[in-house]
């Protein structure tokens, strides 16, 4: 048992003593007292807090005696919400008729028990929508009954990551399908086959049922088994990246072929090493026709020569029906002297148009540095093996082929003779291979392992040369708005054409990378060894990119812009490391986002220290949230002398630091998804506020005021969630009012619009808060169920002095009067503010000259 199981346990037979009481459950009346009695004597739930997953402890009935702050928050409850009640609420309606049998079979048979790894299981969330969960049922047998508790996980993001890695090995297992000329198949790390294509299936004779986790070492011979071969080539792959080779191999029949093989290892974007691409091809009769060849053109070039002497027919039978080109041509001058049919067929050439000219006259070396260097391993050796370049047929086309020379005396007169394979297929299955692993499907760009890997040796050369370097980190602005509106498609196209205008921008020594959604990248090498000329330098192609990107799209008639923000960060020498270097890119593009955006930041050393601060805010957050560090102070609302209501301000209160205003940690919590639970949490509180003022007589009547955030109100579940509460509290929804900001209603207006329809018939009130600053549209004003219009603190606090913010102030003014709107004016901080906002014609108010944001006890002791 786990420490949780042991705490668990000594509190169930400590409590169990203690037992009694009744629940409210005619079935099971007895049982369930004695369990919900137990389970309110435990303190097991600040231990159950700690756990990362959502907990919940049931009855054998599945009635629910308690649950963690994560378990509540999964499925969208309070704590109050749950307890007491049947499990089947947390379970879709499909499910339900046989979950009562499963409930019995497993405490028929109680153990610990997985639910989940391999099925999608779902839980059922408060508003309707179903989460991904994986269930650890652990059965705990007290002097009372048996309890069960339950692990449960929430799986959507694994699944969806489960969802796009399926997709992927698809589209990988579709292109290891299509090639039907080659044996194609895929291993994992250790070395065991996982997917086969038909051309292996037709090579090795087995069926993929036979094969599928079977090492592939099998198809060694066992002189290589013994030896440890299979082994070998996977080590040289995975430091290589690739190992290409021929040998024997062994179909399952037993009987054996010459294989040509190319193993490729295959790596995440981090760079783990996670299986190997392995293509095979049987050169059987190819090497049989070598074979038959070297007997006669053998190690020896004396021998041969001899062997050509002493039969001529026998040479031209070898020499025209091999399968592989051949070629002779003089040492001399390099004239041919001979080809065989297959040196025709591969060049596209006559027999008339070869014979008697050079390879350098045909122009059939693609490069002239490979001619030069099969020349100079001649001069070194007398003879190649294995030399792979590329050759140019007649009509243009080009090919790989690998070339086998040497020397030997035909009539006395020196020639060399070569044959030739052509291994274009071979090539191009292992460059799309290394495509699938190095480059973006989308852009053609390389990837994230290929960047990493490329800014690697960029890293060590720093510390052989002076010259600075630069990596660029380009984020796409409101791209996601984009994507959103015009769709995918039109998404793809943009980043397509902002790869190919980044291409532009750089040089060729330069790196342009794709990380993956909107997020691009840029190594730009050879800068100047002034760090502050390199930066001038980088900055200049910055600003380029910048502004080519702002160059206006079209993208299949559909006309948008884009911009960009850029983060840059030099680095030269080996102080710093790849992820360091990428981190530091990525902080100074953030910097640019936070400046306005369409913009370009350098990295500073204290970019970094806010984002280690904001990052341990972040944790802290979570952990209050967890604790539930939160309390709601009240600044009050006054209208003509009198306080109507007030504002629910969230405070956060740290074990050290005190009282934490929101402004510090609400941003984090947007950026991080805290705000719903925050922003569920406080809405509750404040209806529960609400209903207890409705029982004393002098705050009856009170409004009470609740910032919603944009991520809140764009939940589907939002409006559901806002009347259940008002219906669990109590509360009256005309007292409340709900706190909008106009930035919400840039995006998603019509679903902003439906939502405030479907609360405002309940009798809920909205609030525009800041009224003035954002979008600020009439036509939106008109279709909008609005009560209030707040007067933003900065027209207010330079009412007095500034003709321009009093004309902004009295202009809202004038505008709610004419939609009939009440207008309420915040950040009221002295007599003269209040006495030029009275003038305007407004006399509602909310500021420090009435009273800052108080505890509740203190608010109602000024009511």
């Amino acid at each position: 048992m786990s420490w949780l199981d042991v705490a668990i346990e000594l509190n169930v037979r400590n409590e169990a003593k203690r037992a009694g009481g009744s629940v409210e459950n005619p079935r099971q009346a007895e049982d369930d007292s004695r369990g919900q009695e137990i389970f309110e004597g435990l303190d097991w739930k600040s231990i159950a807090d700690v756990c990362p997953d959502s907990v919940l402890l049931t009855n054998s009935n599945g009635f629910i005696l308690g649950v963690n702050t994560h378990g509540a928050e999964l499925f969208g409850y309070s704590d109050s919400e749950l307890v007491g009640r049947s499990i089947e609420i947390l379970v879709p309606s499909r499910f339900r008729l046989r979950h009562p049998s499963e409930r019995e079979n497993f405490h028929a048979n109680p153990r610990l028990r997985q639910m989940g790894a391999t099925t999608n299981l779902v839980g059922l969330h408060k508003d309707g929508t179903e989460i991904p969960v994986d269930i650890l049922l652990k059965p705990i047998e007290t002097s009372s009954g048996a309890l069960v508790l339950s692990f449960v996980r929430d799986m959507t993001e694994q699944r969806a990551a489960l969802e796009r890695a399926r997709a992927s090995d698809l589209q990988i297992r579709s292109l290891i399908e299509a090639v039907r000329d080659h044996a194609i198949y895929l291993l994992d790390k250790e070395g065991f086959v996982t997917t086969w294509n038909p051309g292996a299936q037709r090579l090795k004779q087995y069926c993929s049922d036979e094969i599928i986790g079977k090492h592939f070492a099998c198809f060694f011979t066992e002189e290589d088994q013994e030896q440890g071969h299979p082994a070998q080539l996977m080590i040289i792959a995975a430091a290589r990246g690739y190992i290409e080779e021929e040998g024997w191999r062994v179909r399952k029949d037993g009987s054996r072929f010459w294989a040509n093989i190319v193993l490729t290892a295959i790596r995440d974007s981090r760079g783990t090493l996670t299986g190997y691409a392995k293509v095979t091809r049987d050169f059987t009769n190819r090497k049989r026709a070598k074979d038959e060849m070297q007997m006669h053109f053998s190690d020896e070039l004396q021998a041969t020569s001899n062997a050509l002497k002493a039969s001529e027919a026998r040479y031209r039978t070898v020499f025209q029906t091999s399968p592989d080109a051949v070629t002779i041509s003089k040492v001399s001058d390099g004239t041919i002297v001979d080809v065989n049919q297959a040196a025709i067929a591969m060049s596209g050439y006559t027999r008339e148009e070869v014979l008697g000219r050079t390879t350098t006259q045909l122009r059939i070396w693609v490069s002239s540095r490979d001619r030069a260097k099969l020349v100079q391993t001649l001069r070194d050796g007398s003879r190649c093996r294995d030399f792979e370049a590329q050759f140019r047929r007649k009509d243009g086309g080009t090919f790989w082929a690998r070339l086998w020379v040497s020397f030997i005396d035909i009539d006395n007169i020196p020639c060399i003779l070569s044959f030739a394979q052509n291994i274009s297929a071979a090539k191009a299955a292992e460059q799309e291979i290394k495509g699938l692993a190095f480059y973006d499907p989308l852009t053609g760009l390389a990837n994230r392992r290929l960047l990493s890997e490329r800014l690697s040796r960029s890293v060590l050369m720093g510390g052989r040369t002076h010259h600075r370097r630069a990596l660029l980190f380009i984020d796409l602005d409101d791209f996601k708005i984009l994507n959103d509106t015009l769709g995918h498609h039109v998404g793809d196209l943009l980043l397509q054409e902002v790869a190919r205008r980044l291409a532009r921008c750089v040089r060729e020594t330069d790196a342009v990378g794709r990380l993956g959604g909107d997020e691009f990248v840029v190594l730009l090498e050879d800068l100047s060894e002034d760090s502050e000329i390199a930066g001038s330098q980088a900055e200049a192609i910055a600003k380029k990119i910048l502004s080519s990107i702002a160059v206006p799209y079209d993208l299949e008639g559909y006309q948008c812009r884009s911009g960009s923000s850029i983060g840059i960060t030099l680095f030269g020498d080996n102080e710093k490391g790849v992820q360091e270097i990428l981190q530091q890119a990525d902080i100074a593009m953030y910097e640019a986002k936070k400046a306005g955006r369409n913009a370009i930041c350098f990295f500073a050393p204290e970019l970094h220290a806010a984002v280690v601060e904001g990052a341990a805010m972040e944790e802290e957050l979570r952990q209050a949230v967890a604790k539930k560090q939160f309390v709601l102070h009240y600044q009050p609302q006054v209208a003509n002398g009198q306080i109507v209501g007030a504002e629910a301000l969230l405070r956060w209160q740290h074990p050290k630091r005190g009282l934490i205003s929101p402004s510090e940690f609400v941003p984090i919590a947007e950026k991080n998804g805290l705000i719903l639970t925050l922003g569920s949490w406080v809405l509750e509180t404040a209806c529960e506020q609400l209903a207890a003022w409705a029982s004393q007589r002098k705050t009856a009547n009170l409004t009470l005021a609740v910032n919603i955030s944009a991520r809140q109100m764009s939940h589907p579940g939002f409006v559901q969630h806002v009347l259940d509460t008002l219906e669990s509290t109590k509360a009256n929804p005309q007292n409340l009012k709900l706190e909008l900001t106009e930035s919400m209603f840039v995006e998603g207006f019509e679903d902003t619009i439906r939502k405030m329809s479907a609360l405002k018939q309940y009798g809920v009130r909205f609030s525009i808060d800041d009224f003035g600053t954002g979008f600020s549209s009439l036509s939106y004003l008109k279709r909008l169920h609005i009560d209030e219009l707040k007067i933003e603190r900065s027209f207010v606090q330079d009412v007095v002095e500034d003709p321009s913010s009093r004309a902004v102030a009295e202009s809202i003014i004038l505008l709610s009067r004419a939609l009939r709107l009440s207008v309420i004016a915040e950040g009221v901080e002295t007599e003269a503010e209040r006495d030029s906002i009275v003038g305007l014609g407004c006399n509602s108010f909310q500021g420090w000259l009435f009273s800052a944001a108080l505890p509740v006890e203190e608010f109602l002791s000024l009511c």
